[in-house]
């Protein structure tokens, strides 16, 4: 025992010494004695707690630290800060405390930090949009919140595989969802990718062997490109005096899955896998934009560059401050390869984004530093509107994270940051709500264009608005941002209210004059009548004369059966009809044993029959990596894992997740799948198509349909199969048909 302590003790020491020694070889203030008195502090307020892997719980805050110095580059404030972000949440220790002994500063982070750990790796029910939101008000006040919990998640995810199968879950599809995009818009790019790529080895470990394997298997020919690539490249910068260091870039594991699912395309129709990368040191400072132009067209001149993809983010850097030139030049092997040009500065940025910043203060990082200023003004600007539902917060931010930029400009000339697939709407309520409110449409490029009009780099829009335009329910699909939406939502939300209060008014009138109180039993009637699922939905109903009292209220409300023949025809036609009525056929009771969210759930073909359902959104078969999700009603429902319903299910409700693996061997039971199949048209190749299905693998058809165009065809088969293998058998099989040239399954 005392061996251990000692061993335990060694390396702690051991570990803080190596942060120590990180810290002391950054640019910043060697502020050694109070990173030292935080340690001190934290590892005797976590003194004998172990993490669920066995190693003293302060290892945890010492590994975010050091990511916190190395990885983000931050200083002795943000040090001690990560030193001390589970003291407060995890000891009798306060927020007072942590002040009294190391000031305002470093206590308002710890402080931030604390209110968004809550629930997120406990066993309490998951509040992670809740989490997200309180994430995100602290950021407004110091974005070194949100970097130090950054930092948190990478070292919980790089100890992932201590934790149980379905918390394993939970935290890959939570870091997915919102922590990987968040990295990627504070400019922390290596960090992003991580992310992902970590997320993705415990949400499809069997693809991310695989995709592993081929990357290896490819690795020598990739360096063979890379060498003679480079080596005319290098010449030329040699004979341009410039300092300067070349790199090989591969593509992530899971860009590479990313692309082929999107694509609907095998690994090795994935041609952009390697990237080469350019660093330079300018000249001197003011000349850095020019060494970049003077670079590009030097490799110009050896290779010949695509004529679109050149991307040009030194002149107008990206939302989280990255800059680079970015060209895509053919190969002497006839192959694309894009060539990234950055200098260290650019570099710095691009791989510890804003942290870099500060390095950077006299260096004219004042303009990127403007951008963070305008995003976090954006989140602060939709905070401050009511937003009832964390889940729609959650995904009204996500629309912001997720996107790439594209540059639009004013009828006067002026240049806008949008997202990308930003729409003609979304730029009105950019510039002005009021003008968004107002919008009746656009003019792009002198042309008249819908709301709905998506817009691209280089487009100049003019927005066209009406006094008499009123906001529509409709926007909330033209709209793409996060401020359009949240502004579109705020609107019709105070309209709803006023539809409320003026149905409030009709009803109670009705109610009165036929000698009916207004009581819950009674409002129920109402809502089972009409199909409507809230008292608030019925009461805007009736006040914008969608529905309006009369005689089949009156039967139903005082007990008389009448005929039903208005509900049952607002049945027929949709109306309200919020349910799935496929899915509803196909419920089925769940057993009365509870299931434990801590195993791991068998799917047999006895429970496929009587307990589970499954998700008609991705239609999952045996053998496809799956989850399960138990509603509140107690039903399990199983999802593919890349499913976006369970990824949001995952982020949102992380508690109610269950991990799931097949148990079906070779099942009985068949499922449908569609098959797309596209290729070279020519006579008899429906007869081929049917020939290999029908008669040599002896598979039942549904519904078969190949369209031709100049040449091509594009065919979806719906068929029964039994699981993945069959779909596996089915699609090497197709493939050998002549001229079919692609078979991807949704």
């Amino acid at each position: 025992m005392v061996n251990e302590k000692l061993s335990n003790e060694e390396l702690i020491d051991q570990t803080f010494q190596e942060l120590l020694n990180d810290y002391l070889v950054t640019k910043h203030r060697k502020r050694v004695e109070i990173i030292t008195k935080a340690f001190n502090f934290a590892n005797q307020a976590h003194k004998g707690i172990k993490r669920r892997s066995g190693e003293p719980y302060i290892m945890h805050p010492l590994a975010v630290a050091r990511i916190v110095c190395n990885e983000i580059g931050l200083g002795s404030t943000s040090i001690c800060s990560a030193l001390l972000h589970d003291v407060v949440e995890d000891t009798d220790y306060t927020v007072e405390d942590i002040e009294n002994l190391f000031g305002p500063k470093i206590a308002q982070i710890v402080e931030g930090l604390t209110k968004i750990s809550g629930g997120i790796f406990g066993d309490k029910a998951s509040a992670q949009a809740e989490n997200f939101k309180k994430l995100l008000l602290t950021m407004s006040s110091d974005v070194r919140v949100i970097l130090i919990k950054i930092a948190d998640r990478l070292h919980n995810m790089r100890t992932l595989g201590s934790l149980l199968p379905a918390k394993q879950l939970k935290i890959a599809g939570e870091t997915l969802y919102i922590y990987a995009p968040l990295a990627n818009r504070l400019g922390l790019h290596k960090i992003k990718t991580e992310l992902e790529n970590l997320s993705f080895k415990y949400e499809h470990p069997e693809e991310c062997e695989e995709i592993e394997s081929k990357l290896q298997a490819t690795a020598i020919e990739r360096d063979e490109v890379f060498r003679k690539f480079t080596a005319p490249i290098r010449d030329q910068l040699d004979r341009m005096g410039m300092k300067y260091r070349i790199m090989a870039r591969v593509k992530s594991i899971y860009s590479i899955w990313n692309k082929m699912q999107t694509k609907h395309v095998p690994f090795e129709e994935i041609f952009d896998l390697l990237a080469v990368r350019i660093i330079f040191e300018p000249r001197n400072p003011e000349e850095e934009l020019n060494d970049c132009f003077d670079i590009y067209v030097s490799v110009s001149k050896i290779y010949k560059p695509h004529p679109d993809r050149l991307r040009d983010w030194v002149s107008h850097p990206k939302a989280n401050g990255y800059q680079a030139l970015h060209v895509t030049l053919m190969g002497p092997n006839g192959q694309w390869i894009e060539v990234q040009i950055r200098s260290e500065r650019m570099n710095d940025v691009a791989e510890q984004g804003f942290a870099a910043h500060w390095k950077y203060k006299e260096g004219g990082g004042s303009e990127d530093e403007g951008e963070l200023d305008k995003w976090l003004r954006t989140i602060k600007e939709i905070l401050d509107d009511p937003q009832p539902d964390a889940i729609d917060f959650l995904d009204t931010i996500k629309l912001n994270l997720f996107a790439s930029e594209i540059f639009v400009f004013t009828p006067k000339g002026e240049i806008k940051t949008m997202p990308q697939n930003a729409t003609a709407l979304d730029f009105a309520f950019f510039l002005h709500t009021d003008l968004g409110s107002h919008c009746i449409g656009a003019k792009v490029n002198h042309k008249l264009v819908p709301l709905s009009h998506k817009l691209q780099s280089g487009d100049q829009i003019e927005v066209l608005t009406s006094k008499s335009q009123r906001v529509q329910p409709q926007w909330l699909v033209f709209a793409t941002t996060a401020k359009a939406r949240a502004k579109i939502s705020v609107i019709l939300k105070k309209e709803q209210k006023v539809a409320q209060k003026k149905g409030e008014a009709i009803l109670n009138e009705f109610l009165l004059k036929e000698d009916i109180r207004p009581e819950s039993v009674n409002y129920d009637k109402l809502l089972s009548l009409h199909r409507i699922r809230t008292r608030e939905e019925l009461l805007a109903d009736i006040g914008n004369k969608v529905i309006e009292p009369g005689d089949e209220d009156r039967n139903v409300l005082k007990g008389k059966q009448g005929s039903n023949w208005k509900k049952y025809l607002k049945f027929s036609f949709g109306n309200r009809d919020t349910g799935n009525p496929k899915e509803d056929i196909r419920e089925n009771k769940l057993s009365k044993e509870k299931i434990s969210l801590k195993k791991v759930l068998r799917i047999t073909e006895d429970a496929i029959q009587k307990n589970y359902l499954m998700a008609t959104c991705c239609s999952p078969i045996p053998g496809d990596d799956v989850l399960g999700y138990m509603d509140e009603n107690e039903k399990v429902i199983i999802h593919k894992r890349q499913c976006p319903v369970a990824v949001k299910l995952k982020s949102s409700y992380g508690n109610r997740i269950i991990a799931a693996r097949w148990d079906t061997h070779k099942s009985s039971l068949s499922f449908l799948v569609n098959l797309y199949l596209s290729g070279i048209d020519n006579v008899g190749l429906l007869n081929d198509i049917t020939q290999v299905i029908s008669r040599q693998l002896n598979v039942n058809i549904r519904k078969l349909s190949v369209e031709t165009n100049d040449g091509i065809f594009e065919g979806k088969i719906q068929l029964y199969v039994h699981d993945v293998n069959d779909v596996k058998r089915l699609t090497n099989k197709l493939l050998k048909i002549p001229n079919v040239k692609s078979v991807t399954r949704d």
